[in-house]
């Protein structure tokens, strides 16, 4: 099947998601944008290069100009989207699902992805599948080998950051992009931040030597290169590199959690300002604890990229992000950013002359602990009337499944956007007591 959600469209390729599919969005995408030029990439996967020019083709037949990125990250297309007068676009990518998945993620012209409402109307017109003629005018594809280059010179050009301090840090560090999008892009910014690069798992084939997400346990390689090689850090990207986790100068993985911690601490040493930080309900509570200590606050929204970006629009937020390694900073783009994420954690390194792990322990400490359970058969809502009340010295929230929360530790429950699972995430001030309050889920089940 097709998972069809806030995030876009994920499925199997050549089962589910198939060329032939793909032209039904590609269809839909040009009914739904208004007249103008759309913006595509896609990650390194190999059955992304089909689906990317049979959209194209088909766009150009409808009468667009397509400006085509090729292999760039994400954000490198939402940037782009920010940038130009392009009236929308879409990316090609499952994110952090296994190869043999595919997917679509769509992009208005505030660079932003679809809402729900968008989503709802464009799966409608798919649904309808009306033929279109070919346009008297045939649009062009037009192949943007700059695009990369273009944000990085953005990225090293923010505000918040002291790219001057951090070039004369010459840090030493370790990027394994899982031979995904990130692959040409990081070690390109890495460079122009002054840092000696090392590359492992950076030839963007699709090959995904490890895990996709960027979790501690299929990080050991860039743990043992890091350690070999005396770097300061080493960053890892997920195949589209909208998330970035980082690994102390002592092979430690600090947890993709830490990424927006750390950048958020360094963003408020160096501004000064009391912000307003958004962040969905399944991000680490030290976002919280940080906050507190520099007079600031936390503002949280529904799992989501573009409910984090919806909320920092509604409450004017400079600076938000989600807990899986994706930092959203407003004045580059509304969109999670691990090449944003990489050079406020360098700037944040470059502040003092404190190592990361020293950086890492001086902030607000807890544990996290990430739980799934297969959806077959499963109804939500049921599984959330049937908890409802098992914590009853909790505050509960229901913006996005079930959230319970006291003062030190939090445990919630949701249906994935991505997977056909319901995710269960526990924090705590150390592990034993996250998986206490999973375990207590899990057995209500």
């Amino acid at each position: 099947m097709l998972i069809r959600s806030i995030s876009g469209v994920r499925g199997l390729y050549k089962s589910y998601l198939t060329p032939e599919i793909s032209i039904s969005y590609a269809k839909a995408l040009h009914k739904y944008l208004p007249e103008g030029v759309i913006m595509s990439g896609r990650d390194s996967r190999p059955s992304g290069e089909l689906l990317i020019d049979t959209m194209n083709q088909e766009l150009a037949r409808l009468g667009r100009t397509v400006i085509d990125c090729g292999i760039v990250p994400t954000p490198t297309v939402q940037f782009m989207v920010h940038n130009t007068e392009a009236v929308g676009g879409y990316i090609v990518t499952a994110s952090h699902n296994p190869i043999e998945w595919n997917g679509l993620k769509f992009l208005r012209s505030d660079s932003t992805f679809f809402h729900a409402e968008d989503c709802e109307k464009l799966f409608r017109i798919v649904d309808a599948n009306k033929d279109l003629e070919d346009s008297r005018n045939p649009g062009m594809i037009w192949q943007e080998k700059n695009a990369i280059q273009k944000h990085i010179i953005s990225c090293v050009s923010i505000e918040c950051i002291d790219l001057n301090r951090i070039q004369r840090k010459n840090f030493k560090i370790v990027i394994d992009a899982v031979n995904g999008a990130g692959s040409n892009a990081l070690p390109a910014l890495l460079e122009s931040l002054g840092c000696e690069v090392i590359e492992i798992n950076c030839e963007p084939n699709g090959n995904f030597t490890r895990g996709t997400e960027p979790l501690p346990e299929h990080l050991k390689e860039l743990s043992k290169v890091v350690i070999a090689n005396g770097a300061d850090a080493g960053f890892a990207v997920d195949p589209d590199a909208d998330r970035l986790a980082v690994v102390n100068e002592k092979g430690i993985p600090l947890g993709e959690e830490y990424t927006l911690v750390i950048a958020a601490d360094g963003y408020l040493i160096e501004t000064g300002r009391k912000e307003n930080f958004v962040v969905n309900l399944s991000t680490s509570i030290a976002i919280d604890k940080l906050a507190e200590t520099y007079n600031s606050h936390v503002t949280r929204s529904a799992v989501g990229e573009i409910n984090v970006v919806n909320k920092m629009n509604e409450v004017n937020s400079a600076f938000g992000g989600e807990g899986n390694g994706g930092v959203i900073l407003r004045e580059c783009h509304l969109g999670r950013d691990s090449l944003v994420g990489a050079v406020m954690v360098l700037n944040r390194m470059s502040i003092s002359d404190s190592s990361i792990s020293e950086i890492h322990s001086s902030l607000p400490r807890f544990e996290i602990v990430k739980d799934k359970i297969d959806i077959e058969g499963i109804d939500i809502e049921v599984v959330i009337e049937r908890v409802n009340s098992l914590f009853d010295d909790a505050t509960i929230d229901k913006i996005d499944g079930i959230k319970f929360t006291w003062d030190d530790r939090w445990v919630h429950l949701r249906k994935s956007n991505t997977e056909p699972i319901i995710r269960i995430y526990a924090e705590a001030p150390d592990q034993n007591q996250a998986l206490v309050l999973i375990d207590q889920i899990k057995k209500t089940l």
